[in-house]
This record gives structure tokens, C-alpha cells and sequence, in this order.
């Protein structure tokens, strides 16, 4: 939507192919519907930063269009935006239809076409090798024909909203490399079977490390939900983004959940001595409860092998060495994530070398531009990937149209 209304807004015609029977499914479906629309990291240097190694990408296209245009491009649509915790930019009304609705009315403005419910089956590519370039779209009753062609069709998660991944293949039917799909920013699934009885537990200001052979891959301070099949929450989803990179079913990796992440070791003995004596002839299972979720207490004596109606005042050093050792590095053995289903971002797709990061153009087919999840670029939870939409989008409207 953002390339197609760039182009238009420039003065070429424009036709919007779309698949659904109507736009913006997977937008109204983030934020959880509220739409966090995107990052107030301003600094570009920064945002590229946190995005990752690939961030570098981007420099030119969100030089072109940043976080602060997006923003005036939403309140010039009379969407108004706030910003909240982490730098996560919001609509003021909390609802992502009125992002669509600002999408929309920019089609609109500028003219552009749209084909709904169209099928597309992949691109006509002329047969001269030497000049390979994209002459039609493909669909089962016609060809249409046009002089540039933008493929923005994201990745694969959340197939129900259409993303089930057909751009890739077109992509390669080009000559494009395809870096393989996996699903990130998606929740984790765990081997031991207590989690399930801690299911609905919410952990704030966690410490998170994503962990393989004791050595710390990855770490991640924030929210950590347990659900019946193991962990998901802002943390463990960014953690995710680490998985595809380290996983190879030989060394299997663990989460580390550090509840007291304030304390070191020995800070969390003082403090359990000092709680222990402030309450004193109390059944240790009613002490825990106060400093972790009652679900989890239970949890913990459980996996250190102390009764529940044991006193505090005589629970053993070894004991109180245990329950230490759990609230600093509650382990669990990650099996999965739940899949592209689930997964609010695709890892993977064309390959950035292929593409001029100034234009979108791809350098196989000069007549093709890319943007969006289709990319092999994905960011951590926060805005960010919609932000990678916003920018590459732009870029590649804008270079489409201007370009002979």
C-alpha cells in the first residue's frame, strides 16, 4: 500500500494486485489490533542498531523515510500517534483500522487501482538471458502488463491473512537467491512438563538468556508469559529471532529465566536469609508466594524437593541453595516454536545483495523492485518491522516511478 501510493502520488498509474477481498488483514491483526505502527528510535544509527547485522541495509531508505515521517504521514491522514513504553509508537484511538483507513484514503487520493481477490500465479519474464526483465503478471483468466513491477507480498507467518509465501518462488523464477524462511518473533515451546501447570504466569522485568552448551547466545530484559505448551511475551518472542541461527537438533538450547535479575547469587541468599527470619514459623510454600507467582512457588518446590508446609526457620542451607539457584536460572529446554502460524515476522527471503538498498530495484531484473518482509530483514518486536515496511515501501514507489 505504502509503495503503491508513493507511485501513484508521483504521477504514474498504478494497479494494486491484491490476493484477499479486501487490504490490510495482517496490519489490523498488529499491536494486537492497536497497531504499534512504529519505533520513536530517531537515530537512525540506533535503529539500525537494534534491527541487527542487517540493519545496515536500510540506512538509505529510512533516511528517505523514518519513524518521525511516518508519523507526520499518519497525522496528515488525521491519524494521530503516542508514543509508550520502549519508544512504541501507537495510534492516539488504539485501533490499527485507522492506520488502514489513512492507507486506504492515500490510494484513493493519488488514483490507485486496486484488483481485488486476484489470484496471481507469478511473473512472464522475457526470454532474452541477456536482458531478462519482467513483461506480465500472470493470472488464470489474463496477463496484465505494465512497464515496472514491485513485489511486496511479505513472508509467511500468519498464512491465513495470505502471506503463505508465493513471492519467494517468484522471486527465484527471476534468478533471485532465496535465504530459507523460518518463522521469528514466535513463541517457544518447551520440553519439561510442569510448565504446563505454570500456564498463565506473567513474569515482568525478567532477566532472559537464550543459552546452548552454558554459554549465553542471546539475552533479553522484559515480559515472559507461560502458556501450555511453554513461553511466549515480548522477551522470549525477540529471544526467537536467535532460534534458526543456533538451532541444529545436535546441542540442544535452554531458556535461563533470572526472576531476580537485581541480585547476584549471593545478594538472593541474603535476601531469602533476611525473608526467612522476617517470617519466621511460616510454611515456606506462603513465604514464595510473596516473591514469585503462587503457581511458580508451588513450581519451585516441586523441582527442589522441599515440602510445601515446611517451616522457613528450618528449611537447610542446602535447601535455601536450591530455591537460589531457581530464582537466578530457572532453566528449560527449548524443543520448537509453534511455527509461521503464530509467528508475527518470516526470517529469511531474498537476498540483500541482490537488491539496491537505495532504490528496492532488484540488480537480476531491472524492471523489478521489492519491498517489505519478502526481504531477507526482520527486526525485533516494537515497531520496527513495520517500520521496515514503511521504508522499503517508499523507497521502492518512489524509485519505480521516477526511474526510466
Amino acid at each position: 500500500m505504502m509503495a503503491a501510493g508513493r507511485a501513484a502520488e508521483l504521477g504514474v498509474r498504478v494497479l494494486l494486485v491484491e490476493k484477499n477481498e479486501t487490504l490490510g488483514h495482517k496490519l489490523l491483526m498488529t499491536g494486537g489490533g492497536r497497531c504499534n505502527v512504529t519505533q520513536a528510535e530517531f537515530d537512525d544509527k540506533k535503529l539500525v542498531v537494534e534491527i541487527g547485522k542487517k540493519g545496515k541495509f536500510l540506512f538509505s531508505s529510512l533516511n528517505l523515510f523514518g519513524p518521525e515521517e511516518m508519523m507526520d504521514f499518519l497525522a496528515e491522514q488525521k491519524v494521530p500517534t503516542k508514543i509508550e513504553g520502549g519508544g512504541r509508537v501507537f495510534p492516539v484511538s488504539d485501533k490499527a483500522a485507522d492506520v488502514l483507513r489513512a492507507l486506504k484514503n492515500y490510494l484513493q487520493k493519488n488514483g490507485v487501482e486496486i484488483l481485488f481477490s486476484a489470484a496471481v500465479l507469478g511473473f512472464e519474464l522475457s526470454k532474452d538471458d541477456d536482458a531478462k526483465r519482467i513483461t506480465g503478471v500472470r493470472l488464470p483468466d489474463r496477463i496484465i502488463r505494465a512497464k515496472k513491477f514491485i513485489l511486496a507480498t511479505g513472508g509467511r507467518s500468519y498464512p491465513a491473512t495470505g502471506s503463505t509465501g508465493e513471492g519467494y518462488a517468484w522471486a527465484r523464477e527471476c534468478g533471485h537467491t532465496i535465504i530459507t524462511p523460518s518463522p521469528t518473533l514466535v513463541p517457544l515451546k518447551i520440553q519439561e512438563k510442569w510448565v504446563k501447570a505454570a500456564q498463565g504466569v506473567s513474569l515482568e522485568k525478567a532477566q532472559i538468556s537464550l543459552m546452548q552448551n552454558d554459554k549465553k547466545i542471546a539475552a533479553q530484559q522484559g515480559d515472559v508469559i507461560s502458556t501450555h505448551f511453554g513461553l511466549s511475551g515480548p522477551a522470549i518472542l525477540n529471544l526467537s529471532r536467535k532460534l534458526a541461527e543456533f538451532a541444529n537438533g545436535k546441542e540442544p538450547l535452554y531458556v535461563s529465566i533470572d526472576l531476580k535479575p537485581e541480585l547476584d547469587k549471593k545478594e538472593a541468599d541474603i535476601f531469602l536469609q533476611k525473608g526467612f527470619i522476617e517470617y519466621a514459623n511460616r510454611n515456606i510454600i506462603n513465604y514464595l508466594a510473596e516473591i514469585v507467582p503462587p503457581k511458580l512457588a508451588k513450581i519451585f518446590l516441586q523441582l527442589a524437593d522441599i515440602p510445601a508446609e515446611k517451616k522457613t526457620n528450618v528449611i537447610t542451607k542446602e535447601e535455601r541453595g536450591k530455591i537460589v539457584d531457581l530464582l537466578k536460572d530457572l532453566r528449560l529446554t527449548v524443543v520448537g516454536d509453534t511455527g509461521f502460524d503464530q509467528a508475527m515476522v518470516t526470517r529469511g527471503g531474498v537476498e540483500l545483495k541482490e537488491i539496491d538498498p537505495k532504490t528496492m530495484r532488484s540488480k537480476i531484473v531491472p524492471n523489478l523492485y521489492l519491498a517489505g518482509e519478502v526481504l531477507d530483514l526482520d527486526g525485533p518486536t516494537g515497531g520496527y518491522n513495520l517500520q521496515i515496511c514503511w521504508s522499503t515501501g517508499r523507497a521502492a514507489g518512489e524509485a519505480a516511478a521516477r526511474k526510466k
